[in-house]
């Protein structure tokens, strides 16, 4: 009969008890926890990078989308398109003229809603050369509205205009303030002497 030390006797027995452990411990995880571990909404199904994009109706160019990024977001309750660094947006008439432009630092597009939240020094330019600024736009492409509670500034060749509140048709040329907070005119004679 073999016999074996005290010391080879212990180091069996921690070298078995490591092998249960690992045994036990190498479970398949459940769903809940992987889903938990990767929260898939949060993961974009698609990224590109340096996109420009034209969306046409009948053969003519309604609008063109220019950003560094987009990502994509369909696992989402409410699937999302965001452009988190940047967007600018062109929007053509009929005559496949430029009708209007918008440009922010952030831009988000909710897709169910066909809702387009644009943020962070938000600049749209009309047909008329007008130029609004603020913080917060958002675009109701269903019912064909541009509006924003937020602080807003809009510059006409003869006026600025500032307040809180917008409301516009998407041509941005239709619009009113809801809250002016001021109107400064200005001399086209002083400006160019």
């Amino acid at each position: 009969m073999i016999q074996l030390s005290k010391f080879t006797i212990k180091a069996i027995s921690i070298l078995l008890l490591i092998a249960l452990f690992a045994l036990y411990s190498c479970q398949p995880n459940k769903p809940e926890e992987i889903r938990e571990f990767a929260n898939l909404e949060e993961l974009p199904s698609m990224t590109i990078e340096s996109l420009t994009t034209t969306i046409t109706d009948s053969g003519k160019i309604k609008y063109r989308f220019i950003t560094p990024e987009m990502k994509q977001f369909d696992k989402r309750d409410k699937s999302a398109t965001e452009f988190n660094k940047g967007l600018h947006l062109i929007i053509f008439d009929n005559e496949q003229k430029i009708d209007a432009q918008i440009k922010s630092k952030r831009a988000i597009y909710h897709e169910s809603d066909k809702l387009w939240e644009l943020s962070n020094d938000v600049e749209a330019v009309n047909t008329t050369g007008e130029v609004i600024n603020t913080e917060l736009l958002f675009w109701d492409m269903n019912k064909h509205t541009v509006y924003s509670d937020k602080f807003i500034k809009i510059t006409t060749d003869t006026e600025i205009i500032t307040g809180y509140g917008f409301e516009s048709d998407e041509r941005m040329e239709n619009y009113k303030i809801k809250n002016i907070s001021g109107i400064l005119n200005i001399d086209q004679e002083s400006l160019t002497n």
